[in-house]
């Protein structure tokens, strides 16, 4: 596993809050957004001193294929299957907020999308454009389960997949670690999805989401620690009410 990630799973799991929007259209299309925020306060309990000694100024917006032209002697080099999957993020706009001055820690993932195939897993963006610039091979990560949609005009799914149990166990064992580590302490960790559909829900496979007053939206909210040990977990499968017919 990369570096970077090692020393950014902490912050995720114990002061992260994580919301993925999804807007639905009745022809399928529609928009997908992932915002990962820094819970201020969470934080703060975390770093204790080193809180008031950052000092970070960035506030940026690149789009995920522009990154892809400006590192295309390294992409050129990858296998053509990793180059397949690179460029089905090649419209996700990325805009990244990160200031120690408003204490705003701000990331958001932003896709447009013409069926819920399309859509992809956003939360491997950040680890994509670093095999990019550095010339990985996917078969190097360590993502331990995919996250894939379905839309086939009344039944909407997110599908999650568990794709190596062994890099799962290990992720299992060290959350548990963390969890141990900071039992006690009130700290924001929500992995929260707010999905909208251009008709009403009949039902839904979990029984935990709230269903808005319309009928035509709902919000589900998880603990990221469960979600990262159990991803099998956010599987969803909603089920609209049949299209009006004149």
């Amino acid at each position: 596993m990369k570096k970077g990630f090692l020393l950014l799973l902490p912050f995720l799991i114990i002061s992260c809050q994580v919301t993925e929007t999804l807007r639905l259209n009745s022809d399928g299309s529609g928009t997908i957004e992932v915002t990962n925020l820094r819970d201020e306060n969470s934080y703060m309990q975390i770093a204790r001193d080193n809180y008031s000694m950052e000092n970070i100024y960035r506030d940026t917006t690149y789009v995920f294929g522009d990154y892809i032209k400006k590192h295309q002697e390294t992409f050129s080099r990858t296998p053509i299957a990793d180059q397949r999957v690179f460029l089905k993020y090649s419209e996700v706009k990325i805009h990244v907020k990160a200031s120690s001055y408003d204490k705003e820690f701000r990331t958001v993932y932003t896709q447009n999308f013409q069926k819920a195939a399309d859509i992809a897993d956003l939360t491997k963006t950040d680890h994509y454009l670093a095999d990019i610039k550095n010339n990985y091979a996917l078969s190097a990560e360590e993502h331990y389960y995919n996250v894939c949609y379905d839309y086939n005009g009344n039944r909407f799914h997110r599908i999650v997949t568990v794709t190596d149990t062994l890099e799962q166990k290990k992720e299992f064992d060290k959350i548990e670690k963390m969890k141990a580590e900071y039992k006690g302490r009130k700290l924001v960790q929500n992995y929260v999805l707010n999905y909208h559909f251009p008709r009403k829900i009949q039902s839904v496979s979990n029984p935990l989401a709230k269903i808005s007053d319309d009928q035509k939206s709902l919000s589900l909210q998880f603990f990221l620690a469960d979600c990262l040990q159990n991803p099998l977990s956010t599987n969803l499968e909603v089920i609209l009410e049949p299209e009006a017919v004149d």
